[in-house]
């Protein structure tokens, strides 16, 4: 993931000036896009079809450090089973919520993905990579 969301940055912010402290959320989703968000938030989520966001708990052993300023996704990641077409998925995004929320880092896909009815995403371990930026 390439970028930080305006929300997150904030927090950060504030947090390492001592303002406020940022704790950070338990569970973390990602989340699909047939059009992407900014950083300010906002794109189209995939709706219908039994879509919902993925949760992924927010512990230490849900990331991996292969490299310094950088962590993966250690299991595989779920979505449902499509039960009718979710469009083309261009962007991805990670909120700390399991609907609305706020966005903490979002990126494009490197290729786009046409998810079908009776079609299930997987997202295999290392496949979210979360850089600085």
């Amino acid at each position: 993931m390439a970028a930080k969301g305006d929300y997150l940055s904030g927090k950060l912010l504030s947090h390492v000036l001592n303002v406020a402290a940022f704790t950070a959320p338990p569970t973390v989703y990602l989340a699909l896009y047939t059009a992407g968000p900014t950083a300010a938030g906002g794109g189209t989520e995939v709706a219908g079809g039994s879509y919902a966001r993925a949760a992924i708990a927010n512990v230490a052993a849900s990331w991996s450090t292969p490299a310094t300023g950088s962590y993966t996704n250690v299991g595989a990641i779920q979505f449902a089973v499509a039960t009718a077409g979710w469009g083309v998925v261009t962007h991805v995004a990670i909120l700390d919520a399991a609907a609305g929320g706020n966005l903490l880092y979002f990126a494009e896909l490197g290729q786009p993905i046409d998810i079908a009815s009776g079609e299930q995403l997987i997202v295999q371990p290392g496949d979210i990579v979360i850089t600085e930026d």
